[in-house]
């Protein structure tokens, strides 16, 4: 019975200090990421997967009674509640900020996105939000120049 309770620590342990670094990289992504929802992004999935590394560890040091049972249930309701409400944080961002498209792409039209992404798939590239690349590229396969392919979609480049 010795060996499963060395068994049984050695899990444990190995699942909190996994948590731990979780915890630790969060953190470092929290503080280099400049804009909000990159550090919201990296708080949602460091503390979701920091949260039930750390409860399975704490589940193994316990053993398999009720005390498991409520710790695997914080588990499923923390895993339920911070995606929700980073998403909810989110999109309040988004509703609210004047200067999204200083931050990021913002496609007004989907089309725009899915012709980009289609491009993207077709080529070997990793895909880059409206580069020069992408609106050659696109002209090129509508048989069109970049100048006209603007002039068609109202000044805006796909």
């Amino acid at each position: 019975m010795e060996i499963f309770d060395w068994i049984r620590l050695i899990l444990g342990c190995s699942f909190m200090i996994c948590g731990l670094v979780i915890f630790f990289t969060e953190i470092f992504g929290i503080f280099h990421f400049n804009y909000i929802l990159n550090r919201m992004h990296a708080a949602a999935m460091g503390d979701t997967l920091g949260i039930a590394s750390c409860m399975l560890g704490l589940i193994i040091f316990s053993g398999f009674n009720m005390t498991s049972l409520k710790l695997l249930l914080i588990v499923v309701f923390l895993w339920f509640a911070s995606p929700v409400s980073s998403h909810v944080l989110a999109r309040l961002e988004v509703a609210t900020n004047e200067n999204l498209e200083a931050h990021c792409t913002v496609y007004t039209d989907l089309e725009a996105l899915e012709t980009e992404l289609s491009l993207q798939a077709a080529s070997s590239e990793p895909w880059q939000p409206e580069t020069a690349a992408h609106v050659a590229t696109a002209a090129e396969s509508t048989g069109t120049s970049a100048g006209e392919e603007e002039n068609q979609n109202g000044g805006e480049t796909s």
